[in-house]
């Protein structure tokens, strides 16, 4: 009899580690798949790719409101969620985090977030396309 009750706590343990790791696996799942890490990685390749296609002297509003949700739900100001250096594009939604795409494009590219009457900021992040400037020598 002794044997028996050990080979049932020895399945119950298995069970319920095998449970907790499926659980934790399905919470980390779920979290990636709607977290910051994949909107900061569609926003910067969208920004680039609107970039690269882009003419000079073209103006592009881009709706950025779950970006901004999720920034502002990790302490994040709203204009300081796009960065533009040279033609790297970051976009950054969490204090660790942040995504950085190139685009090909030999244009000028400055960004802003867009603010109503009020001065609140509405969603949308604005791109400037500027021809480049040469320095002559």
């Amino acid at each position: 009899m002794k044997k028996r009750g050990t080979i049932l706590v020895e399945n119950v343990i298995f069970i319920i580690l095998n449970l907790l790791f499926l659980s934790v696996l399905v919470l980390f799942l779920v979290k990636q798949g709607s977290g910051a890490i994949v909107l900061e990685q569609t926003y910067s390749k969208q920004i680039a790719m609107v970039a690269d296609s882009a003419k000079p002297v073209m103006l592009i509003k881009m709706d950025m409101e779950k970006g901004k949700k999720i920034a502002e739900e990790n302490g994040i100001g709203f204009n300081e969620v796009v960065k533009i250096d040279g033609n790297t594009v970051t976009v950054k939604l969490t204090e660790k985090g942040g995504y950085s795409y190139a685009f090909f494009n030999d244009v000028e590219v400055s960004s802003y977030a867009d603010k109503d009457e009020k001065g609140d900021y509405t969603g949308m992040y604005v791109f400037t396309i500027n021809k480049k400037e040469t320095q002559d020598e």
